[in-house]
C-alpha cells in the first residue's frame, strides 16, 4: 500500500471506527447518501450501519470463546466483505482478509497462523474454504457461506457450510452498544508473499481511519465523491486508498467483484467515480486495451496507487484525463515517497531525510553513478536496502512473528526489504526486493533496472526479469513477457532494440525469454517471482508459453527447442551442478 507523502499524523475522524460508523448514520449527517454499491445494488450510511449491527451480534454469537476474536474473510469484493468489517468495528474484532489465490496449505498456514475462529466465504470459493474449516475445526457453525451475491461464477460450487442470510436473520438488528478501543486491531493484512510466506500486518482501528483520513485530504474528497473499487479487498490498498477514505468522508465506493480491464470504464461511468486505488498492473492492462476516441470521456479526477512505471503513468494519464499519483510504500506503512515532476527516468521520487539506502550492518551505501548513457555502473557498491530512520511510522507490527518483527524494527529503524539506490540529488530508484539479485560472469545487479527497460517496449505489457542458474557458474538472466493483445514480437527485431538500449550493458540482456500468456501472481497483481525461477526454461514446467534463447555472440533470438533442453541438461550434469536444474 503505498502511504500518503505527509509525515505526520492527521486527526481521528471520530473516537473509534464504531463512533464513525454511529455517527455517519445520524440524521443531518450522511444517513441517506448512497455508501455502497454493487452492481444495480445500493446501501446508505444508515443500511449500512443496519447490516453491520447483525453482523456484529452475529461475531458475538459464533466466535469462540476464550481465543482472539478473529473472523477469517475469503470473498470476492461484495458487500458482504465491508459488512464484515463494520460489525468487527462495533464490537472489537479483526477480520482477516485471506487470499483466494492461495489454496491448501498455504491457505491453512495463514488461517492457523491468525488464529481464526470463524470462517466467511463464497459459494465459488468452497471447495478449497472446506478442507481448511475441517482441519482447523471450524466446520459447521463456524463456517458461513454468503450466497446473496453470487453470479455465474458459482454456477456448479458444492453445498456446505451454514448459509449466512440465514444466520444474520436470526440474531438480533439491535445495536450492541459496544465501544472498543481505537487500538483494537480491525484488521490482519497479508504481506503480498512473493518470495517468503505472507505476514499478517496489524492494522488497529486507528491505523486504518488515520490513513483514510490522510487519503481523502491528498485526494481532496469530499461527499459528493465516489471511489471505485477493483483491486482485491484482502490487501491494504483497496481497504486504506478505496473504502477507508469514503468512511471518514461520508462518500461512496462502487465495488467490482474483480478488475476486469474491459469492465473497468464501464463501471466507472456507471457508478459515476471520481477516484479509485490500484496497485501493481492495472494501469498496463488498461492501456493495453483498444484505445478508443471518447476514453476521457469519465468522470474520475484523481488515481492513487503504485508500482506503476513513469511511462504508463503519464500515458495513462493523458488517454483517460486524470491525475495519477503513484506512490512507493507498502502495507507496513514505514515508507513513503512520491513521484514529483521533472524526475529522472526510472526514478520513484525524491526520498526524504529520513528515508535511506544501507548495507545490512545499517551503514549507508555509496550514491550510484551513471555513465554517459545513463546506465547504472557501480550497482555492486550503491544497490541496498531501503529504511526509515526515524522510526516505524505507522506500522504497528506483524501478528503472530516476532522474529519478523525483530528483523523489521531492528535499531528502531524500519527495514522495508526492498532494495533501491539514490542518486546524488536523493532521487531513490527500486531495485527489487532483497531476493532480487542476479550474478552474471561475476557481476552482481538488481532485477530493477532490467525489468524497466523491458517494459519500455511497445509490445510489452509486462515485463519480469530474474535469474536462472548458468551451467557452469553463477546466473543467467531471464525475463517473462506478456504482449499486448494482438501483437506479436520479431525475435530479431527485438534483439536489435536490446541492444540499442543504451542503459542495458550486455550481461543486463536476457538470455532467455519467456512470451507468457499470463504470470503467476498474487491476488493484487504481484508477480511471484519465486515460481518463475523454479520453471525455469524447464517445459515440463512452464506450460504452453514459448521459449527463446540468445548464445552469446548471436544477432538474434530463436526458439529454445526440446533438443536444447536436452542439451543445457547434459551440461548441468557434467559440471555437478545438476541440483541447480531441479531446485
Amino acid at each position: 500500500m503505498a502511504n500518503a507523502p505527509a509525515p505526520g499524523e492527521a486527526p481521528l475522524p471520530a473516537a473509534n471506527a464504531a463512533a464513525l460508523l454511529r455517527a455517519n448514520a445520524e440524521p443531518g449527517a450522511h444517513a441517506d447518501r448512497t455508501f455502497v454499491r454493487f452492481g444495480d445494488r445500493r446501501w446508505t450510511h444508515a443500511e449500512f450501519l443496519a447490516e453491520s449491527c447483525r453482523w456484529a451480534n452475529l461475531l458475538l454469537e459464533r466466535l469462540p470463546a476464550g481465543r482472539p476474536a478473529h473472523v477469517g474473510v475469503l470473498l470476492d469484493n461484495t458487500p458482504d466483505y465491508l459488512f464484515a468489517f463494520g460489525g468487527a468495528a462495533l464490537v472489537g474484532a479483526t477480520v482477516v482478509g485471506l487470499n483466494h489465490t492461495r489454496q491448501g496449505d498455504h491457505l491453512a498456514r495463514d488461517a492457523e497462523h491468525t488464529h481464526v475462529g470463524l470462517l466467511v466465504t463464497e459459494p465459488r470459493h468452497l471447495a478449497r474454504v472446506s478442507p481448511v474449516a475441517e482441519r482447523l475445526g471450524l466446520a459447521g457453525e463456524r463456517l458461513l457461506v454468503s450466497r446473496r451475491f453470487a453470479d455465474d461464477g458459482d454456477e456448479g460450487a458444492p453445498d456446505g457450510g451454514h448459509d449466512l442470510a440465514d444466520a444474520l436473520a436470526r440474531v438480533s438488528a439491535a445495536d450492541p452498544g459496544h465501544d472498543p478501543s481505537v487500538d483494537t486491531p480491525w484488521g490482519l493484512i497479508f504481506t503480498s508473499g512473493t518470495t517468503s510466506a505472507p505476514k499478517a500486518v496489524i492494522c488497529s482501528q486507528r491505523r486504518l481511519l488515520v490513513t483514510g483520513t490522510r487519503m481523502s485530504i491528498l485526494l481532496g474528497l469530499a461527499p459528493d465523491d465516489v471511489g471505485y473499487v477493483a483491486m482485491p479487498l484482502f490487501h491494504s490498498n483497496a481497504l486504506m486508498v478505496g473504502w477507508a477514505p469514503a468512511l471518514v468522508t461520508g462518500a461512496s465506493v462502487g465495488l467490482a467483484r474483480r478488475f476486469s480491464a474491459s469492465g473497468w470504464l464501464p463501471d466507472v461511468r456507471r457508478y459515476g467515480a471520481t477516484w479509485f486505488n490500484y496497485t501493481g498492473k492495472p494501469l498496463a492492462y488498461l492501456l493495453a486495451t483498444p484505445e478508443q476516441p471518447d476514453d476521457a470521456d469519465n468522470p474520475l479526477r484523481v488515481a492513487f496507487g503504485n508500482e506503476g512505471s513513469p511511462e504508463v503513468v503519464s500515458g495513462f494519464a493523458r488517454r483517460f484525463g486524470l491525475e495519477v499519483i503513484d506512490s512507493f510504500g507498502a502495507t507496513e506503512g514505514g515508507i513513503a515517497v512520491n513521484r514529483e515532476d521533472g524526475m529522472p527516468p526510472g526514478a520513484m521520487g525524491r526520498a526524504p531525510e529520513n528515508v535511506r539506502v544501507v548495507d545490512e550492518d545499517g551503514r549507508d551505501r555509496p550514491l550510484a553513478r551513471f555513465d554517459e548513457h545513463g546506465r547504472l555502473v557501480n550497482a555492486d557498491e550503491c544497490v541496498g536496502e531501503i529504511v526509515n530512520v526515524a522510526g516505524v511510522g505507522p506500522f504497528e507490527g506483524y501478528y503472530n512473528n516476532p522474529e519478523a518483527n525483530a528483523a523489521t524494527t531492528r535499531n528502531g529503524w524500519y527495514w522495508s526489504g526492498d532494495l533501491g539506490y539514490l542518486d546524488d540529488e536523493r532521487f531513490l530508484y527500486f531495485a527489487g526486493r532483497n531476493a532480487d539479485w542476479i550474478r552474471v560472469d561475476g557481476e552482481n545487479f538488481p532485477a530493477g533496472p532490467v525489468e524497466a527497460a523491458l517494459a519500455g517496449h511497445d509490445a510489452v505489457v509486462e515485463a519480469v526479469a530474474y535469474g536462472v542458474p548458468d551451467e557452469s557458474a553463477g546466473d543467467q538472466v531471464m525475463a517473462a513477457l506478456v504482449l499486448r493483445p494482438g501483437a506479436i514480437l520479431d525475435p530479431a527485431a527485438f534483439a536489435a532494440w536490446l541492444d540499442g538500449l543504451d542503459d542495458l550493458g550486455p550481461k543486463w540482456r536476457p538470455r532467455y525469454l519467456r512470451i507468457a500468456e499470463a504470470l503467476p501472481t498474487t491476488g493484487t497483481n504481484k508477480v511471484v517471482k519465486r515460481t518463475l525461477v523454479r520453471q525455469k526454461f524447464r517445459r515440463d514446467r512452464v506450460g504452453a508459453d514459448d521459449l527463446w534463447v540468445r548464445d552469446r555472440g548471436d544477432l538474434a533470438y530463436r526458439p529454445f527447442t526440446a533438443a536444447d533442453e536436452a542439451a543445457l541438461h547434459e551440461r548441468f550434469v557434467a559440471a555437478g551442478r545438476e541440483r541447480f536444474w531441479d531446485l
